[in-house]
């Protein structure tokens, strides 16, 4: 029994269709733990719609999906001098932030990424003069920008594109094509429209594989259930029952990813006060889980094992049988499934 993440996939190609329409040239990220689908499967399905190119976090990536993607390769974390060699095909793009890395990388194909206001790397408006010499030495497949989720600032993410297409047309850099990150379908159209000379091309993951949340869903099944009094002692730690119930033994645990969680950027009074009390909670072993039952996430009874869960389900509640499924509330990229189910 398992961990089981079911796909309704022809809802999930749906919304990939409806990405593909709204953002043409669309150049799909694979990276990380593929999304909570596994790079082996996000590659067949780049390949089933027709995708040119397919961007990952890393040169071990790009190693292991090149046998399932023959397409062009985008690494997205850019290159540095003195990193690990790792043997990859022509076919691979490398993304370089400095102009050391455009010197480092003599005959590659390149992307060369510039300082958006994210300010986590990218050539900066001093380096332009000095690209001119630095880019007849590499294969130039473009510039990039990667650019904030949230701008709180009030300002303009299309506007912050233009004043970089602006500095590179200044410096009389070749403007063929620019990827772009987290821009919406119309700031993209504006961009193209004002711009019409250069490919803009939008490299997506969140929104292109998990865009659809109804479309996938996480599932653990029940492995036992054993029924409790209250006072009786159980677990590694042998704590006490807090009332009558059942302890549910649920697929999975740490391996899988559940009891993980990324930290939040909280926004607000309300979100910063059930922070609060989540964590106050914690603090004497009270942890939610992300497992549902009866219409409610049920509490973890202690710490998520390796590979299972032990839940605790109060005796109001309906009595969990063994060989039922618990729909899990679990981040995608954070999450290992033991099997994928399509319906």
């Amino acid at each position: 029994m398992a961990l089981t993440l079911y796909v309704d996939t022809a809802r999930w190609r749906a919304h990939q269709k409806h990405m593909l329409e709204q953002f043409p040239g669309i150049v799909p990220v694979c990276k990380g733990n593929g999304y909570g689908f596994g790079h082996e499967r996000l590659a067949e399905e780049a390949t089933r719609f027709g995708s040119d190119v397919l961007a990952v976090g890393t040169t071990y990536e790009a190693a292991r999906i090149k046998d399932w993607f023959s397409g062009d390769l985008l690494v997205l974390t850019p290159f540095r001098r003195g990193e690990e060699p790792v043997p990859l095909p022509d076919r691979v793009i490398r993304s370089v932030s400095s102009l050391d890395g455009v010197h480092g990388l003599v005959g590659a194909r390149v992307v060369i990424e510039v300082m958006s206001s994210m300010k986590r790397h990218g050539v900066s408006e001093q380096d332009l003069p000095h690209l001119h010499a630095a880019i007849e030495d590499v294969r130039l497949e473009g510039f990039a920008i990667h650019l904030p989720l949230d701008r709180t600032d009030g300002s303009d993410a299309v506007e912050e594109v233009i004043g970089w297409m602006d500095r590179l047309r200044a410096a009389r850099l070749p403007l063929h094509t620019m990827f772009v990150s987290h821009l919406k379908a119309d700031e993209l159209a504006r961009l193209q429209q004002q711009f019409p000379q250069t490919r803009f091309r939008a490299r997506i993951g969140t929104k292109l594989w998990l865009g659809d949340h109804h479309a996938t869903e996480y599932r653990g099944a029940v492995l036992d259930v054993t029924q409790v009094a209250k006072g009786d002692r159980f677990g590694y730690r042998q704590q006490k029952a807090a009332s009558d119930g059942w302890l549910v033994v649920v697929a999975g645990g740490t391996s899988h990813g559940v009891g993980l969680e990324a930290p939040k950027a909280l926004h607000g009074m309300m979100p910063r006060a059930k922070g609060v009390a989540r964590a106050g909670l914690a603090t004497v072993n009270r942890n939610l889980s992300p497992f549902v039952w009866g219409g409610k996430q049920r509490w973890f009874a202690e710490p998520p094992h390796m590979q299972v869960s032990l839940l605790f389900v109060p005796s109001d509640a309906p009595e969990p049988q063994v060989g039922e499924e618990l729909v899990a509330h679990l981040r995608h990229t954070t999450t290992q499934f033991d099997r994928i189910l399509d319906h």
